[in-house]
């Protein structure tokens, strides 16, 4: 029999390869005022470097970073039988993940994506592959599961949220990705209500909620409506906000200091949802949780790929302890 995990995260695995342009602007002159990244067309465009990360996405990501904090990590996922595959399940391996559950789909390719990466931000070139989603047996039951950014069907969903659901004693800490969010909250009512630990960013709130509100404890207390005990609400180099819904409490948090200039925001808010839930699978209160996360965020912008800035317990604890006197949360 498998041994039962602290955290078991559940979603898709990629390899990103990164290309660092220089040669190229932003425009907001469309339509809708977005940005948006432009290069020469029809032209040779010269870059500055290329950096391949394997075994990434926000469930890998959040899988990696439990497990150099000290959880047994596991992560069900899937992938073709590629070498790309094997690569990733290695990573995986030497980060201490459990791949039991890794599902490995025969003739097919792993999820490839490419990121432009501009100053501090990128753009991704995204493709999933069409696999046969089936969540595998889970024996024995994990104490925490983490969820995002899954792909698959509706009956795929279905199975998750029935797992959920037969398993009460299971703990969920739910981060929608693009994927789910554009879902909408109906089809994925279940999760939203049983989800212990809810996170997303301000501009992802807002969508789920459909308003254009900017006052964060609105945008709390519409996120707890729809069923999450605890929400977390990150807005960038603003710092975090969040709601515990056991204490009624509402909480600020501000970033912690970036010891150089961000060089790839690329794996911040998994960083931070992640770390946070870490923290509370730890027994940390909200305040304490609010504080861990966003020192794990500030050293992942310090190096290209979602993965390789995240921080071990002991280092995070010794970021804590040397903290500025001001790097507290502030109830709103």
């Amino acid at each position: 029999m498998n041994k039962s995990l602290d955290f078991l995260a559940i979603g898709d695995i990629t390899t990103d390869a990164f290309i660092k342009l220089s040669d190229a602007w932003i425009e907001t002159d469309n339509p809708k005022r977005e940005q948006e990244l432009c290069m020469k067309f029809a032209e040779k465009i010269p870059y500055e470097l290329t950096t391949i990360v394997r075994a990434v996405g926000n469930a890998p990501n959040a899988a990696v970073s439990a497990a150099r904090l000290g959880l047994s990590s596991g992560l069900v996922t899937n992938m073709g039988d590629d070498e790309n595959g094997s690569e990733c399940r290695e990573v995986l391996r030497k980060e201490g993940v459990d791949t039991t559950y890794a599902a490995i789909h025969k003739g097919m390719q792993t999820n490839y994506h490419y990121v432009l990466l501009y100053d501090a931000e990128r753009t991704i070139l995204i493709k999933h592959e069409p696999y046969d989603y089936k969540l595998p047996v889970i024996e024995p039951s994990p104490r925490w599961i983490y969820l995002s950014s899954f792909r698959g069907n509706e009956t795929y969903h279905g199975e998750l949220m029935a797992y959920i659901e037969k398993h009460p004693e299971v703990l969920v800490s739910f981060q929608p990705g693009k994927f789910e969010i554009n879902l909408g909250y109906e089809k994925l009512k279940k999760l939203y209500e049983n989800s212990d630990l809810f996170f997303c960013n301000r501009e992802e709130s807002q969508k789920i909620l459909g308003s254009d509100s900017t006052d964060f404890k609105t945008l709390l207390n519409g996120l707890h409506a729809l069923g999450p005990k605890i929400i977390g609400i990150t807005d960038g180099p603003k710092g975090a906000y969040a709601y515990d819904g056991h204490m009624n409490e509402y909480w600020f948090m501000p970033i912690y200091p970036d010891p150089k200039p961000p060089v790839s925001r690329t794996g911040a808010g998994d960083a931070f949802a992640s770390t946070f839930t870490c923290a509370i699978i730890s027994g940390k209160p909200v305040r304490e949780a609010l504080r861990w996360a966003p020192i794990n965020s500030a050293y992942v912008v310090q190096e290209v790929g979602a993965q390789k800035g995240l921080l071990s317990r002991e280092a995070l604890l010794k970021y804590l302890e040397n903290a500025p006197t001001d790097y507290q949360p502030k109830k709103i």
